[in-house]
């Protein structure tokens, strides 16, 4: 089958792969779009695999205000080289990460950065609200996995849906990124400010 010049276009605007990437995964799937996506983004997640042990030393320290001045955040995003961080695609992926943040409200970078004492915590509560249930302890503790699953993907931004695309992860998007970049990218840390956020733990300690 023969892959048009407007085929491969669309493709590469919508995903930001590199244009002989999206003529072969069109190539693969016979033309079908949602199955050259697909195809791209399982590319992309074995792409970013291979590059994840890569250094990553340059890269952006940006801020996004949100609300009238009511949220703001900052966020370091790191990837190997002056070269891409200066591309718009990274400035772009750096500004969504960021508009994310803002909107989706996480608490940790990933999984790994939440303390084990707080999933504990989370595990004993999912325990306590299914103790009178009468299931088997096996079934409960299965329950409670689950439970944690769904706390990474509330709380840790490489879980969450990104809010402009909820078919993807912030993760699978930071592949996809990775993957039409060329380099290692790595979302190191951010600061989410909210105006007036503990104004009032303040005053009362000031107080006392």
């Amino acid at each position: 089958m023969e892959i048009s010049a407007t085929q491969v276009k669309e493709l590469r605007e919508k995903t930001g792969a590199g244009m002989m990437d999206c003529k072969k995964a069109l190539a693969e799937t016979s033309g079908d779009f949602d199955k050259a996506i697909e195809y791209l983004r399982k590319k992309g997640i074995a792409s970013a695999a291979k590059k994840a042990g890569r250094a990553t030393k340059e890269g952006a320290v940006s801020a996004y205000i949100h609300g009238e001045g009511k949220v703001g955040v900052m966020v370091e995003v790191n990837c190997e080289t002056d070269f891409v961080a200066r591309t718009e695609q990274f400035k772009q992926f750096v500004k969504d990460v960021s508009m994310h943040i803002a909107a989706a409200n996480p608490a940790y970078v990933r999984s790994e950065d939440v303390p084990a004492e707080v999933i504990a915590k989370e595990k004993e509560i999912a325990v306590a609200q299914m103790a009178a249930s009468g299931k088997p302890a096996a079934v409960l503790e299965k329950i409670a996995e689950g439970k944690i699953k769904k706390f990474y993907e509330d709380t840790c931004l490489l879980n969450q849906l990104f809010v402009k695309d909820p078919n993807k992860t912030i993760e699978q998007l930071l592949k996809e990124t990775i993957a039409a970049l060329g380099e290692n990218i790595m979302i190191r840390r951010f600061s989410r400010f909210v105006l007036g956020e503990g104004a009032k733990e303040a005053t009362e300690e000031a107080s006392q």
